[in-house]
């Protein structure tokens, strides 16, 4: 059997193809972050958007979790797993302080039942960055404290 040469990788021009293409990669992707997952002991999230605009994704725990968990690592240049928790956790609960202050000052300036779309929009964008923060911070508590009170459990989650 002869050895396939090396494939330039390029744009599929014809729609139809490129739309086969993509769902036979996907699916090997999917595969492949399965058997990661499986094989060793990974935390995987994967999201794929395909050219329509369709989600696909895979998570080997929760999705969010994941996402919190990359966040915090991002967040704090980097050092997830080393020392100096405290000042992270400092710095985290005084900006939920401050974004909690901002929230009851949008309430107190504004009634919920009068306001517009874009005004709700903020407000439900405030309360959504909060509550995320909220989570990280409980999280990261459970986390110090040797995990106790937490449970966690093992999904995929794959939308077609």
């Amino acid at each position: 059997m002869a050895r396939r040469g090396r494939v330039e990788l390029r744009r599929i021009e014809d729609k139809a193809s490129r739309q086969v293409r993509f769902s036979k990669r996907r699916s090997g992707l999917f595969k492949k972050a399965f058997e990661l997952a499986l094989l060793c002991d990974a935390e995987v999230a994967l999201l794929v958007f395909s050219p329509a605009g369709k989600l696909y994704e895979y998570s080997s725990t929760s999705i969010e979790d994941t996402y919190d968990r990359y966040q915090r690592f991002a967040g704090t240049g980097r050092n997830v797993n080393e020392g100096d928790r405290n000042n992270n956790d400092d710095a985290a609960a005084s900006d939920l302080q401050s974004r909690l202050k901002e929230i009851a000052t949008w309430s107190e300036q504004n009634n919920a039942n009068e306001s517009d779309a874009s005004e709700l929009e903020k407000l439900e964008k405030l309360l959504t960055n909060a509550l995320r923060d909220t989570k990280t911070k409980k999280m990261l508590s459970k986390q110090n404290n040797g995990g106790k009170g937490g449970s966690t459990s093992s999904q995929n989650r794959r939308q077609d």
